[in-house]
């Protein structure tokens, strides 16, 4: 490789002077790569802020006998590792030599901010680095909280309407100096569809989701932002979806954008493949990233034939028609579906993948995962590419700060360590969906950027990513200057705004791992639970993933309860534990606040905002607190049926509610919302439709139900002998006319369910009896996805039975078709059916659970299309028909007693 070099002449003296300062001569090869240029540009800004008078010469033209730096880049790269850098100052003589064009330019910035922090040019210095993590990237998603009318999720065109700030170059060379700064190289686009805003075909040039003018203001801009950001060392990956189209293409050909059931059609395959080769070919210095899950059925052949017979095709086109020999990189995202069979299947036709799964789910929870989602990433690393562990969508953060550097280092060494990943994939810390701002309500209605806010999270993971092991007494030296000198504070007091930090940052990991429901968006922690979704979270489609690999071995509150009452010995991390943790936590992260004001000199409106964030934290930790340890003595009653447990429980119920009530005032006039994702697709608390129940002051009056509520309860199971009993009425037959033959079966004991087999009703939720349902084949459903087609004159809901197997985490299930969940389907509640209604309400004696969901159906012709695997069509009821939202709690061991009833 060319040899570039640039020759700084500098005069300094060992003690900087008052007066004027001499003359450094800096030089720079004519032909240098625009990354080095970049580099040394930044170095010389360093020194003439300091005061140097800086001349820039062609490098040939350096000065014989003043003082030297050195800047180059090694001709035999090949033999030192990508992005390496070695810094060697002997006086009169300093050098810069990086391993390749970034690590010359990572070199500059190391020796400017040295320089910048000490004031002078060092004399005396041995310094080499180089990353560990082979690829370290933040994301921004071209996403938005809600639908754009007409559309579903993830389908949002590229247009100043809807993303100004994508036009914004000032913003983008803010967010690539500060990545390029923090030793980031990737930055990854999020988008379902962006090819119809960036393409255009002449095969489908109807396709095209955006005006001319648009188009070409996407070309100039897309082009900018890679130009730039390939200048700081930065490549830049654009993320799809599969299977989703343009708007235009699936109305041309009687489509749908996307529908998830739908086999690979010809037309919508090389529609795709024309699209990503165009994209290549116009394109060739984006890598791209393919999601094959949510968008397609997440698991079978259809994943393997979709990756090696359109994308891939797709983008050797596209190096074809550009000329290009060098693979572009691609990123398979182990999202929803078999990663290492796409990825057997794969490599042996492209070498360059890299692969790429969650590290905690959708949430921050624990730094070293296990169990079978352990294993799923150590699988994909052993594949011999590099593997990527991607920091998801804050679900469980939002949307206070977070900047724990603690607890981040140890996730990034439990990545290298437990996982096998030498790559990261960054989300922002919070409102992913609202980029650039944060959720902060600001006098005036300022909106405050991510990148500025957060720029302790995007520096710590950079920091960590680039070298996970560093000593902990120097890292808190490290933090405890840049927290200080934020606020104009000593070291002393930033270590106390860290202290603050690093106790607010285990609060909510430890909420989630011992009392959520799931890693996912459809949670958002910060806004509370319900009693019922802590005593009986089965109901509520727990996502065990959560407790079996993304939290340390320990127990959740209905295990730890029924151990208790067995006086059987507990294991692990318990609820009562975290309990007594999280109010320490809390406490802890205000104390060392406190009094810090009067030394304060500048940035105060923010430290205000980080005392209130402490405040919250500590508010939401006494609220789950004392609300756990209620749950625990209403899961006793349980068992003892006495009234003096529920009596227990009402005192600490209260205390929740008034810790409750301190989190809306706190949060009132100084948070937008608590979560950026406000569509249907959020269940936890509430159900977040069109922007509701987003603040805590909408959740409030729904928390102070269930306490009103329990409060009669008690009262009248202390003046009445029968109380408890959950008051049903029986569903009803609605009348459906069927295409086809076939045969209906009576939900009642004893009726058998299927045409090919013996299975039979043994028990019945009681709403259930007398209900109608279709007798399928078993056989059948194994091999080939269900589909029923139906006429209704009135709306009506099919009632759809889930079984519930027992297995391991991310285990391929070959028989039991998986209940609808919006942690892998971004569809899953399209006609309502990701909750579950009634849960434990059949017993087929010899087979798992079963869980009924129902589908919402309009009037007229309709089909219900379900993927492969055995399912349960248990019956049409009409549309507004009630069907009641509880526990049946019916088991092949018996009915085992629910509580849900005192709460609603």
């Amino acid at each position: 490789m060319r040899l570039f070099v640039v020759v700084l002449l500098v005069l300094f003296t060992v003690t900087v002077r008052a007066g004027a300062k001499e003359k450094i001569v800096l030089g720079i090869a004519r032909d240098a790569s625009p990354r080095v240029q970049f580099g040394a540009h930044y170095l010389q800004q360093a020194l003439m802020k300091l005061g140097y008078p800086v001349d820039v010469i062609p490098y040939k033209e350096q000065p014989q006998k003043e003082q030297l730096i050195l800047i180059a880049t090694s001709p035999d790269s090949a033999h030192l590792k990508k992005e390496s850098f070695v810094i060697n100052a002997k006086k009169k003589y300093i050098t810069i030599t990086g391993g390749d064009a970034t690590g010359t330019l990572y070199g500059c910035f190391e020796l400017a901010d040295r320089i910048k922090e000490a004031g002078i040019v060092p004399q005396a210095l041995v310094f080499s680095d180089a990353p560990e993590m082979v690829l370290r990237g933040q994301c921004i998603g071209l996403q938005k909280p809600y639908y754009l009318p007409g559309r579903n999720v993830y389908e949002y065109p590229y247009t100043p309407q809807t993303f100004p700030w994508f036009y914004n170059k000032k913003l983008w060379i803010q967010v690539l100096d500060s990545m390029a700064h923090n030793r980031m190289n990737s930055l990854y686009l999020w988008n379902g569809h962006p090819f119809a805003s960036l393409v255009k075909l002449k095969e489908y040039p109807y396709a095209v989701e955006v005006d001319d003018a648009t188009f070409k203001l996407n070309e100039e801009m897309y082009r900018f932002l890679t130009t730039e950001a390939d200048k700081r060392g930065i490549w830049v990956i654009q993320m799809f979806y599969n299977i989703i189209v343009s708007k235009p293409f699936a109305e041309k050909n009687h489509l749908k954008t996307q529908e998830r059931e739908r086999p690979i059609i010809p037309v919508i395959a090389d529609y795709t493949r024309k699209s990503i080769a165009a994209f290549v070919e116009k394109y060739p210095n984006v890598g791209l990233m393919v999601c094959l899950g949510e968008a397609m059925e997440g698991v079978g052949n259809d994943d393997i034939e979709w990756f090696t017979k359109t994308i891939i095709p797709g983008v050797q086109d596209g190096m074809k028609a550009a000329g290009i020999r060098k693979e572009p990189p691609i990123v398979l995202r182990a999202h929803d579906t078999d990663a290492p069979s796409v990825m057997k299947a794969a490599l042996p036709l492209y070498k360059n993948l890299y692969t790429e799964a969650k590290f905690n789910g959708e949430a921050l929870t624990d730094p070293r995962p296990r169990g079978e989602w352990a294993k799923l990433h150590q699988t994909l690393s052993h594949l011999g590419s590099v593997h990527i562990a991607n920091v998801h969508i804050l679900a469980n953060l939002e949307p206070f700060r977070y900047s724990a550097p603690d607890f981040i280092q140890q996730s990034v060494i439990g990545m290298n360590e437990v996982l096998g990943a030498y790559g990261l994939h960054l989300y922002p810390e919070a409102s992913y969906w609202d980029w650039p701002y944060t959720a902060d309500s600001v006098q005036g209605g300022k909106r405050l950027l991510q990148i500025e806010r957060d720029w302790i999270w995007y520096k710590a993971w950079s920091r960590y990513a680039w070298r996970s092991e560093r000593d902990r007494e120097e890292e808190t030296v490290y933090w405890s200057r840049l927290m200080g000198n934020q606020f104009g504070l000593d070291k002393e007091k930033g270590k106390l705004i860290l202290q603050s930090y690093e106790a607010m940052g285990q609060i909510a990991p430890k909420l989630l791992r011992r009392f959520g429901i799931t890693d996912g968006n459809r949670q958002t922690l910060t806004l509370g639970m319900l009693m019922t979704q802590l005593i009986n979270p089965y109901r509520y489609g727990l996502f065990t993933l959560l407790y079996e690999g993304e939290s340390p071995e320990g127990e959740m509150l209905i295990e730890y309860a029924d151990k208790e009452w067995h006086h059987q010995p507990h294991k692990g991390e318990t609820p009562v534990q975290i309990a007594k943790e999280v109010r320490k936590h809390g406490d802890d992260a205000v104390a060392a606040l406190k009094g810090l004001d009067a030394s304060l000199t500048k940035n105060r409106a923010e430290f205000d905002r980080v005392k209130n964030d402490a405040a919250c934290y500590r508010a939401l930790a006494y609220h789950y607190a004392a609300k756990a340890e209620a749950a625990l003595q209403v899961l006793r009653y349980k068992y003892s049926d006495n009234i003096e447990d529920l009596e227990q429980a009402l005192p600490l119920l209260k205390q929740s509610l008034d810790w409750y009530q301190q989190l809306v005032t706190l949060t009132k006039s100084t948070y937008l919302y608590a979560n950026s994702m406000q569509t249907q697709q959020r269940k936890i608390p509430l159900r977040g439709v069109n922007g509701t129940f987003k603040t805590w002051a909408e959740v409030l009056q729904p928390m102070q139900q269930e306490y009103d509520h329990f409060v009669k309860k008690l009262d009248s199971l202390k003046n009445t002998a029968t109380a408890g009993t959950v008051k049903t009425a029986p569903l009803k037959n609605t009348e459906v006319k069927l295409q086809g033959s076939y045969e209906w079966f009576t939900i009642d004991s004893l009726n058998r369910v299927y045409k090919d087999t013996s299975l039979a009703i043994r028990a019945c939720a009681p709403e259930l009896a007398g209900i109608r349902g279709i007798k399928l084949l078993w056989k059948d459903q194994l091999t080939s996805p269900t589909s029923i087609t139906f006429t209704n004159k009135k709306p009506v809901k099919v009632l759809v039975g889930f079984f519930q197997p027992q297995k391991a985490a991310f285990t391929r299930d070959t028989i039991y078709l998986k209940a609808p969940e919006l942690e892998t389907n971004a569809l899953a509640n399209d006609y309502g059916q990701a909750d579950t209604k009634i849960a434990n309400a059949l017993v087929l004696p010899g087979m798992p659970q079963v869980n009924v969901h129902t589908y919402d159906f309009k009037a007229g012709v309709n089909t219900l299309k379900l993927e492969k695997g055995a399912v349960l069509i248990l019956g049409f009821v009409e549309g507004g028909a009630p069907v009641p939202v509880y526990d049946a709690g019916l088991y092949e061991s018996g009915n085992k007693k629910q509580v849900d009833w005192l709460f609603e």
